[in-house]
């Protein structure tokens, strides 16, 4: 197989590509093998006519098409490795001859990772985040334990109040009609959280255990259902109890109940410990990000525009895999938003160019750098990976394929160049 390569624009490369006659005459013999059931010749049965004969009666030209499919992938993909090429998108074919006997000779034009400037990536300067924990940081986590093992209780001498939960019955009406998705019963609603349309329970705060009353409120002009945009509505609501949260005492024993320490000061010193870890990592981490924005500021790239296409591609997919999980889909969120497709993507370009900008760079300086894992940081990930997934490390490994092992491989070769750009910057 014989490759020219010749530049064809900013980060566009073009390939001729011939394939030898011998390579070519297997593809078509492959696509007539494939095809010989639908070709259907006088005096033969179907599928069962030789080759020469589809030839004569169809054109030699009617295998082509898989013949090409079947050589030309193969031979791109040799091609770009042998070049040391490296795509960003799929390559545009162009056959230049083929024949029967003749070698097949095709061009890919295709745009190409682009070269990176790179500014100073050592020793830059940026001012260092540190982990802090305060004493009220400590009595916010206690607070949040209180909360969550508190329990409702009823009361019996008063009217609602705002933080009071209310079991309600209701049910709504838009100039004097009921309308769907307005009736409830034994609704839980905690006064002032904001969870019901603005106004609703402001006005049940004061009403007393039993009382029945006609909730005045308007829908917001951005409401999700257009139906109901802007309208105003009246609510019929009745009051079946009224409850408070109730926290345990800050004691050993609520110590003991929510950890495995006997006394409050041991569990005070514990979630100290697990939130300066926690400081810490974010701390760290804030450091990396400052120093990553730093070294891609100081870098030069020219971007191709499908990458950042493509790019976007992954980031709307990801959004929408989120939006299935809450049970919607992108095109109900899409409407709900009053939003195109167009308008959607263009929220997420500065995003994409930022981050493919980033990628790059990184990629940059681990070559520079000669940043690689060892066997033995591959293998510890490949622990950690399978220990999250609650995997031994045998097991995990069954499933694993080479593209896995790159994939892991690559992951930690970022993760090591922004560890050595923290380890060389200059933290003030």
């Amino acid at each position: 197989m014989q490759v020219k390569v010749e530049n064809a624009g900013k980060n566009v490369v073009q390939l001729e590509i011939e394939v030898e006659a011998e390579k070519f005459e297997q593809g078509l013999q492959k696509s007539f093998i494939k095809n010989a059931k639908k070709f259907n010749i006088p005096g033969f049965r179907r599928g069962k006519a030789p080759r020469h004969m589809v030839e004569k009666f169809y054109g030699e030209h009617v295998l082509y098409e898989d013949a090409i499919n079947e050589v030309c992938p193969e031979a791109y993909e040799q091609a770009i490795e042998e070049h040391d090429i490296n795509p960003v998108d799929r390559p545009e074919i162009d056959i230049k001859q083929i024949g029967k006997g003749q070698p097949l000779i095709f061009t890919a034009t295709v745009t190409v990772r682009p070269d990176v400037e790179l500014g100073q990536y050592k020793g830059v300067e940026i001012e260092k985040s540190t982990a802090v924990v305060t004493d009220e940081d400590v009595e916010k986590e206690i607070e949040r334990a209180r909360e969550r093992n508190s329990r409702l209780v009823t009361v019996e001498d008063r009217p609602a109040a705002s933080g009071d939960t209310v079991t309600i019955d209701f049910e709504g009406f838009v100039d004097g009609e009921a309308f769907e998705g307005g009736k409830g019963t034994d609704y839980e609603l905690v006064l002032g959280s904001g969870t019901f349309i603005p106004g609703f329970e402001d006005q049940l705060i004061g009403a007393a255990k039993g009382e029945e009353k006609e909730v005045n409120v308007t829908f917001p002009e951005e409401y999700h259902s257009k139906e109901m945009a802007g309208k105003a509505a009246v609510f019929k609501v009745t009051v079946k109890e009224i409850r408070i949260r109730e926290l345990p005492e800050l004691d050993d024993e609520f110590a003991k109940d929510v950890s495995e320490f006997d006394t409050l000061e041991e569990y005070k010193a514990d979630l100290r410990k697990k939130l300066l870890e926690k400081a810490e990592h974010n701390a760290r981490h804030e450091n990396e990000d400052k120093v990553i924005e730093k070294v891609v500021e100081n870098a030069t790239v020219d971007i191709p525009p499908v990458m950042i296409e493509r790019h976007i591609d992954n980031l709307v997919n990801d959004f929408a895999m989120r939006l299935m999980y809450q049970g919607l889909d992108l095109e109900k969120y899409l409407e709900i938003s009053g939003m195109d497709m167009n308008a959607f993507r263009e929220q997420f370009k500065k995003r994409a160019e930022q981050e493919v900008k980033t990628q790059l760079v990184i990629d940059k300086i681990s070559k520079v750098e000669a940043i690689v894992p060892t066997d033995e940081d591959t293998d510890g990930e490949i622990r950690r990976i399978a220990e999250n997934y609650r995997q031994s490390e045998e097991e995990f490994r069954q499933h694993l394929k080479p593209d896995d092992i790159e994939y892991i491989r690559s992951t930690l070769v970022a993760r090591k160049t922004v560890e050595f750009l923290l380890e060389n910057a200059k933290l003030k």
